[in-house]
């Protein structure tokens, strides 16, 4: 048995961690504070209906992609999974007549020159854009001076693609999504481009977006995100880690600058390293010693929190005949706090048995924007309650000017604010990403800080904006960092 390894956080940095410093020879323990991995990666069972909370698409599912062959490593993805690709993948229906986002670009194009010859110009730049970037994979890398069994090189169509990313950023981020709305002369077309959520890197980010589903990636892995946490932590059971839930990590002990284990659970577990996959932006609690480097200065100055009120619904009625994706405009516009929320992205899950009964429908609403002083608030002074209800009754009411069948027929609603992920998760300020800005720099932070021995950091804010992919590849790159201070081989996916 190798060296004994404690990695704090079983969201999927730190169970992607766990394995690949398994796979590598090493001891390992995931400690978990809840009492199911999976941290933001998660859905919760209300009654019949299961709602999902954590996953809408997931970047790595086409098995081209590099980072297919990461999420296969972990048993997160396997040949048994069916991945669905709904098309078109948005609609908002504008004054009765839907107009259609598809994954192939192609199709959009000719869908929207159809729609408004007029705005012919404008429609073939919006497509170019999103063609430019259609290669732009997240790259696969390994670091510098560390013994691999087989290494990583980026292709030279991602090499390119990121220039056209930097041209484009150049030309876009400073744009708004009205500047660019405006640009068309179709009301339609303006409504669906400002229906996107709000993001203050501008319109960039749509493209992107639009970038990964044209290249035939961004699926959606059947049942989502409970068993797909189950399959990963079958596999760090499988090669031989141990998961162990209920147990919250309290110090990290450091002697003489390095890492000799951690409390938790009340006891003392002896580590040669600890890896602290929890939020990087709420661990110093950990720690009797501030944390000090200057990349974590920085993580620390321009992240945002990126998070959302999502309200669930569990409708006993069957809603297939509707898109799987629609976009409502509201007549009535919802608020909280400052937010204002004219637009409604619905995720209808209609048809599947993973999410409700046969003849019956589960639905959640993302209603992103940083509202945490808001609920903070509402909870201090006993309104949380009832500002949870009366949102979930707006949002009932707007839906069902649009799907009647909804009238009477909720029998299950649930709404999660930041302050449930806040306090399910761990997270700072309940985020789940870091909102993209354009002081973003897309880079990996360093999972180490100088004069702290055997203490590393995974989690997906070490990769901005995060997500599930960049919290997969901080896992991996964390055990690298390992690897090659203790001259270990890194074991590389097949």
């Amino acid at each position: 048995m190798g060296k004994k390894v404690v990695v704090i956080g079983g969201g999927i940095a730190g169970l992607s961690a766990g394995i690949y410093a398994r796979k590598c020879g090493f001891d390992v323990t995931v400690l978990e504070s809840r009492d199911i991995a999976g941290g933001n990666c998660t859905s919760w069972k209300r009654g019949d209906y299961v709602f999902e909370g954590g996953m809408h698409w997931l970047t790595g599912t086409n098995e081209n992609e590099p980072m297919n062959k990461l999420w296969r490593h972990v048993g997160a993805l396997d040949d048994g999974v069916n991945i669905r690709y709904n098309e078109p993948y948005m609609e908002y229906d504008y004054k009765g007549t839907p107009i259609r986002l598809y994954r192939d670009v192609d199709a959009t194009e000719r869908h929207l020159l159809d729609l408004s010859p007029t705005d012919a110009k404008e429609i073939k730049n919006f497509c170019n854009n999103i063609r430019r970037v259609r290669n732009l994979n997240m790259p696969v890398t390994d670091l510098p001076g560390l013994k691999v069994t087989k290494r990583n090189r980026p292709p030279l169509s991602v090499v390119s693609s990121y220039f056209s990313l930097v041209r484009m950023s150049l030309v876009h981020s400073g744009i708004s999504r009205k500047q660019y709305a405006n640009r068309f002369f179709h009301e339609g077309i303006r409504e669906l481009i400002l229906s996107f959520p709000n993001d203050r890197q501008g319109i960039s980010v749509m493209f992107l977006t639009l970038g990964i589903l044209a290249r035939g990636d961004g699926g959606f892995p059947e049942g989502g995100s409970l068993p797909f946490v189950e399959r990963i932590v079958k596999t760090l059971t499988m090669s031989g880690g141990e998961l162990l839930c209920g147990t919250r990590a309290e110090k990290v002990l450091v002697e003489n600058g390095k890492a000799t284990g951690v409390i938790a659970g009340g006891r003392h577990i002896p580590a040669d390293a600890v890896i602290v996959a929890a939020d990087t932006m709420a661990i110093d609690n950990l720690f009797d010693i501030p944390l000090k480097a200057s990349w974590l200065d920085e993580m620390r100055g321009i992240t945002g929190p990126m998070m959302a009120t999502f309200v669930s619904l569990g409708i006993n009625a069957d809603l297939g005949k509707y898109p799987q994706g629609p976009i409502l405009k509201l007549r009535q516009p919802i608020k909280i706090a400052d937010w204002v929320y004219e637009y409604l992205n619905v995720n209808n899950y209609a048809g599947d048995p993973t999410y409700s009964p046969e003849g019956k429908t589960a639905m959640t609403i993302a209603l992103t924007g940083d509202t945490y002083a808001f609920w903070k608030k509402a909870k201090e002074e006993n309104r949380y309650e009832a500002e949870k209800q009366r949102i979930a009754d707006e949002v009932i009411a707007a839906i069902a000017e649009r799907m009647p069948e909804i009238r009477g027929q909720t029998e299950v609603l649930d709404v999660a604010t930041p302050l449930t992920y806040e306090r399910q998760c761990g997270n700072w300020k309940g985020s789940w990403m870091t909102e993209v800005t354009p002081a973003m720099k897309y880079k990996k932070y360093p999972a180490v800080i100088d004069g702290l021995s055997g203490v590393y950091f995974a989690g997906h804010r070490m990769m901005p904006p995060g997500g599930l992919p960049p919290a997969l590849m901080s896992g991996r790159t964390v055990v690298q960092y390992l690897c090659r201070n203790t001259g270990t081989v890194f074991v590389s996916e097949e």
